[in-house]
């Protein structure tokens, strides 16, 4: 069993900057694909970014430009680090991490933009 835990967020003005941060329980840590997902109240979960154990990095539409998604295997961690942020961007901030069709979820972190 993986644990992840999510932290960083927080109330944030229209344009501002956060940085997510989520260290994962595992000594294995590198062979998971890590990735961040949001749910807005009334939403469902989306995509937020993800990144491969192979560095390789996809975002959604909606962060491109954005928000950067960064790993450190030293660390256990994976990092979100978002800016220019919009009120459209207010969410629970979910870790994700995945290793074959083995999946675990952190807590989630609050994000808020205000304008």
């Amino acid at each position: 069993q993986v644990q992840l835990v999510e932290s960083g967020g927080g109330l944030v003005q229209l344009g501002g900057s956060l940085r997510l941060s989520c260290v994962a329980s595992t000594s294995i840590f590198s062979t998971y694909t890590m990735g961040w997902y949001r749910q807005a109240p009334g939403k469902q979960r989306e995509l937020v970014a993800t990144i491969a154990t192979s560095d390789i990095i996809n975002y959604a539409d909606s962060v491109k430009g954005r928000f950067t998604i960064a790993r450190d295997n030293a660390k256990n961690t994976v990092y979100l680090q978002m800016s220019s942020l919009k009120p459209e961007d207010t969410a629970v901030y979910y870790c994700n991490a995945r290793r074959w069709a083995i999946l675990y979820w952190g807590r989630g972190t609050q994000v808020t933009v205000s304008e």
